[in-house]
């Protein structure tokens, strides 16, 4: 039962040392860094993507000139889905929700006079996370850069997909298995890459609560953690390179709780359940994104506010990157003016309030901290039912994570009808008329565009170089080696993402969701 008013007492099952400890120090409660924000801030980056890899170029360049610090791609359905842009399935869809990507020369002109070397950039792709590194690799081999130098990451997270988004393409036993190559490529040749970034966000756009997004989130690290020691490789040796990526949404205080319960809840299970000797492994690094589905299209101004709110939370709970959502997104892909406020939220935060000077400042709040152990201690009872069940793969093949989600996202939706809970403009303080705003439109040339120039690039590669990789990869995937460095050979020579892709249908096959 929520209380109105916290006392010291409130704290009486709270462990300073077990429970919170300090900044920087295990089991960073408090903060992954014993500084946090007051030497560095956090990464400001900006999600962007849509139409032609030169137009999000553009957009690329507009964004690291307004002053943001990390790029953040978002790619269209095809892309995501593993289709070329001429397949007649793609039709209406080529860069409309993120850009498109067909071959090497999509990421030439996608980064094209961006120092890929001295920025890094975050890759919001799952099932084909693995040809789009390689396209990405291909880039820097170009250029001559160290691969040890890229940062970055990949989002690479697909049991997600199969419970809150839906671009899966192959079955989950033969999608963990793309991600274990990315994890033992990188492990040997990209010490500074994330190899994968476990992601709450799209589980909560879905309607699960912050309890679930969280449970569902870690059950999934531990899922990939698991993975990866079966492989054979050490837990010290991958974990520091796993990533966290959450929602932060409209419940100001249960946000920052949800974030310090993410750190303790993960250095716990790293160093209980796996048994981890270094502090870096334990330490939940993540991504924050300001919460999609709290965005109206009625009054689409206040959804300034909405993200200056939500953006604070993260700061608060001490993310290491945030994307602050852009106030027309209810309506369209954000304008040059939106996304530009939006960033400007984000420094204003950083540079004009003098929050970041003080590390956990709400650490101690007795209602913070009866809130942070609140949710830990509702976590793990998830945690231990999906344990029960056999793991987050028999827990999503049973249905159940996606009838929990389902059902808390109906509870949201009835309790917005029957105005028990409140939006403004939406179910009260509502306007007959909408604010008239400039929306983005995506030009329909853009696809046209985007086939012409696949085309030509089938035309002018060397096509016999290309089958011979193809038919490399066919022969990895059959002997179940790692396929990275055959993606690799194969897109330096103009493979597309497609014909990439469509080896591993065939060898694969596609996974269909089960009606519970």
């Amino acid at each position: 039962m929520k209380k109105d008013i916290y006392s010291p007492s409130d704290l009486e099952s709270v462990d300073f040392d077990k429970d919170i400890g300090y900044p920087g120090k295990t089991p960073y409660t408090r903060g992954v860094y014993p500084s946090m924000y007051s030497k560095q801030l956090w990464t400001m980056r900006q999600y962007a993507g849509y139409g032609t890899s030169i137009e999000t170029n553009k957009r690329f360049k507009y964004l690291l000139e307004q002053g943001q610090t990390g790029l953040s791609v978002a790619f269209d359905l095809p892309t995501q889905l593993g289709y070329d842009s001429d397949n007649s399935l793609c039709k209406g869809e080529v860069g409309k929700v993120g850009v498109s990507i067909d071959t090497l020369a999509d990421i030439e002109d996608l980064f094209r006079d961006i120092p890929i070397e001295k920025i890094s950039t975050s890759m919001t792709i799952n099932s084909t996370a693995i040809i789009v590194l390689a396209m990405y690799i291909a880039l820097a081999e170009k250029r001559g850069l160290p691969l040890e130098s890229i940062r970055g990451t990949t989002q690479n997270d697909i049991l997600k997909e199969y419970v809150a988004r839906g671009t899966y393409i192959y079955p989950p036993k033969s999608s963990l298995k793309l991600i274990l190559d990315i994890f033992q490529y990188c492990s040997s040749n990209m010490p500074k890459w994330n190899t994968i970034s476990i992601s709450g966000y799209h589980i909560r756009e879905a309607g699960s609560n912050a309890v679930q997004e969280l449970a569902f989130t870690l059950a999934n690290g531990i899922e990939y953690v698991k993975l990866a020691l079966a492989s054979g490789l050490k837990i010290d040796d991958f974990a520091p390179r796993l990533s966290f990526f959450f929602s932060s949404s409209m419940d100001f205080f249960e946000e920052i709780a949800k974030f310090r319960a993410a750190r303790w809840l993960w250095s716990d299970i790293i160093t209980n359940r796996f048994h981890s000797k270094s502090d870096k492994s334990k330490r939940l690094r993540f991504h924050t994104q300001t919460s999609g589905a709290s965005l109206t299209a009625q009054q689409p101004e206040n959804n300034i506010v909405r993200v200056t709110l939500e953006a604070l939370s993260a700061v608060l709970g001490g993310t290491q990157s945030l994307h602050t959502n852009s106030y027309d997104e209810a309506l369209s892909l954000p304008t040059e003016k939106a996304v530009k406020i939006a960033l400007r939220t984000q420094q204003m935060i950083g540079y004009e309030t003098n929050i970041p000077s003080t590390v956990d400042p709400l650490g101690g709040s007795y209602f913070i901290e009866n809130k942070t152990k609140e949710i830990c201690t509702e976590v793990e009872k998830y945690l231990d039912i999906i344990e029960k069940q056999g793991g987050m793969v028999k827990a999503i093949e049973s249905g159940y994570i996606q009838k929990e989600i389902q059902d808390n996202a109906y509870m949201l939706h009835e309790n917005l009808h029957s105005k028990i809970d409140k939006q403004v403009g939406v179910n009260c303080f509502t306007e007959e008329n909408n604010q008239d705003i400039k929306l983005l439109k995506v030009d329909p040339k853009n696809e046209v565009q985007q086939v012409e120039k696949l085309n030509k690039v089938k035309q002018d590669r060397n096509n016999q170089k290309v089958e011979i990789c193809l038919a490399n990869i066919k022969t990895a995937v059959k002997a179940n080696d790692n396929l990275m460095q055959p993606i690799i050979d194969a897109v330096k020579e103009y493979a597309t993402l497609e014909e990439i892709a469509n080896i591993l249908r065939k060898e694969y096959g596609e996974y269909t969701e089960s009606i519970f």
